[in-house]
């Protein structure tokens, strides 16, 4: 119990001094099976005792913590230590600590992926960096062609907890219409906005560097028209309200911008306020006013929002705002993963009884990576790598892959199982096999007594090396379908340079199928493996022996795995 007690207050302090001085017991505990799956049995008591440990930590001194950490635990303060230093980021321009404010802000039509986490994380780390806030806001105001999924929400939010992002406050920007209509008044009122009721003639003359003669009416006359469109009064594509900016601007795109459309909500009802509402914001006006009203002081997001940005900055000097410090990145792609959502739905749409849901692994969602067996902190870590360099950036599966088999490497059990299998008789005197299930940590083991008559799997292809030695038991030829016992001792494979191979008992094996990801492919291979794996249960990582690490996703009779890389 003192055991494990002090394993709990280790990550304790860990936890700690990487959060602002608050250790969360059930961090703690993630943390914990993350390092030593073996312990997923004792959950319960851990996660008690990690309450009792957390308190008593967070009693302490952020101070008095990082003392803890460093005299009792060393090695986890220099593994901490070289994470922080591999994560530096480049200062915010304009920053000041306690005073930082950053948004990260999805729209629920679907899942996050690896290119959405990037914002997500960085302004995590600069929150933490800053002591400053970070806002998880919700940009859902296009039920038509962006037609938000109510599952998306909670999704969102599961990946990001995942991640290790924390926010301090959450919107949704389709309960906050009524902010978006003040603005809107005030605007026309001001003379910076108008409503255009030429439908697609107002088009066209903007295209021609004109404008509709509405443009001209005095605020009354807007505000009028504006609480017209408020009420019904107008159809879906008889009215907007444009932001007044040079109708003759270089970039079209800029010509007196659509802040406000109708949408009909009785044939397109938004999940979360239903038809309540008609007259919907656009981006660049739902995203100028909440960034003002919310206090958002810095702005990170991709490069192709530089044009909004400018638009953005008309709202804010019709306003008398002060805009945010705006940070634009270059595109983060996963080399071999499709990323983007509307070709994921695609897929879904037209070949889905091919796939396994929006998660499935060979997708480049935040979801598919977890289901996949990546670690959180190699995706935290390959994105802190890149940081917030404007030019686009490719992440390859090489690296990614290595960054997480150096960490799955530390915590990974590895078990013996054969996904080829062949029944064989093992023919000798009695053995007591005994493996460990980690290299690092040599007393934990499984023990087997393997005798002459039992049978045992093998993979086929390795009863054609002739001789060899059965990993942590004895060294066997092949004889037809048998293996027969030659020596035990480990000096004689040695001598003769045997290959070591797995074997598993066929009492009490497990059967599983391992689900194989190769681009859009999805090989199955069935096979069986030892006993010892019912020790796991879903979600845990482990490593099969000379095939690679792989992600229980369902634990039964038999074993589901996701093969993660090798």
């Amino acid at each position: 119990m003192s055991e494990l007690r002090g394993l709990v207050k280790a990550y304790a302090l860990k936890n700690a001094v990487k959060h602002g001085g608050k250790a969360k017991p059930e961090s703690v505990l993630a943390m914990i099976l993350g390092d030593h799956p073996h312990l997923r049995p004792h959950a319960r008591q851990i996660l008690e005792l990690a309450r009792e440990v957390a308190a008593e930590v967070n009693s302490m001194s952020q101070e008095e913590q990082k003392e803890a950490l460093l005299r009792e635990f060393p090695e986890l303060a220099e593994e901490e230590k070289k994470r922080e230093e591999r994560r530096a980021l480049q200062p915010l321009p304009k920053a000041e600590e306690g005073k930082v404010v950053l948004r990260f802000a999805p729209n629920p039509d679907f899942y996050i992926h690896l290119g959405n986490a990037r914002p997500a994380i960085l302004c995590d780390e600069y929150a933490k960096a800053y002591k400053g806030r970070m806002i998880l806001r919700f940009e859902d105001t296009d039920p038509r062609t962006k037609t938000p999924i109510k599952e998306a929400y909670e999704a969102i939010r599961e990946d990001l907890r995942w991640l290790g992002v924390v926010w301090h406050e959450e919107y949704v920007q389709s309960m906050r219409l009524e902010a978006y209509y003040s603005v809107a008044r005030e605007m026309l009122r001001r003379g910076c906005a108008y409503i255009d009721l030429c439908k697609e003639e107002g088009k066209r003359m903007l295209a021609q560097g004109s404008y509709c003669p509405t443009r001209d009416k005095e605020p009354e006359w807007q505000l009028e028209h504006f609480d017209k469109m408020v009420e019904g009064h107008y159809r879906e594509g008889e009215a907007l309200l444009r932001i007044k900016t040079d109708p003759r601007h270089p970039n079209p795109s800029m010509r007196d911008w659509a802040a406000m459309r109708i949408i009909d909500t009785e044939k397109h009802p938004h999940p979360i306020v239903g038809s309540k509402y008609f007259v919907w914001p656009l981006y660049n006006f739902s995203v100028s006013v909440d960034d003002a009203l919310m206090g958002v002081t810095h702005v990170i997001r991709g490069r192709e929002h530089e044009v909004n940005t400018e638009k953005q900055l008309y709202v804010y000097k019709c306003m008398g705002w002060r805009p945010p410090v705006f940070i634009h990145t270059g595109r983060l792609k996963l080399e071999g993963f499709i990323l983007s959502k509307s070709k994921i739905r695609e897929l879904l749409s037209r070949r889905g009884s091919e796939f396994l849901g929006p998660d499935d692994p060979r997708f480049g969602t935040i979801a598919s990576l977890r289901r996949r067996g990546i670690l959180p902190e190699t995706i935290r870590e390959l994105i802190l790598n890149v940081g917030i360099r404007e030019n686009d950036a490719t992440i390859s599966w090489v690296n990614l892959a290595a960054a997480n088999r150096a960490l799955l490497d530390k915590r990974a059990d590895r078990i013996m199982a054969t996904l080829e299998p062949r029944e064989v008789v093992y023919e000798g005197n009695c053995v007591d096999a005994e493996i460990p299930y980690h290299p690092d940590f040599p007393a934990r083991k499984r023990r087997y007594k393997l005798c002459g008559g039992d049978r045992i799997f093998l993979n086929e292809g390795d009863l054609r090396l002739g001789e060899f030695r059965l990993m942590g038991a004895a060294n066997v030829k092949v004889e037809g379908n048998k293996v027969v016992l030659v020596s035990r001792e480990l000096e004689y494979a040695l001598r003769k340079k045997l290959p070591v191979i797995q074997w598993v008992p066929a009492e009490g094996a497990v059967n599983v199928r391992v689900y194989v990801p190769q681009g859009l492919e999805l090989r199955r291979l069935e096979g069986v493996a030892e006993m010892a794996l019912r020790e796991y249960g879903q979600d845990a990582r482990l490593q099969l022996v000379r095939f690679g690490f792989v992600r229980v996703e369902r634990a039964g009779e038999s074993y589901e795995l996701i093969f993660t890389h090798e």
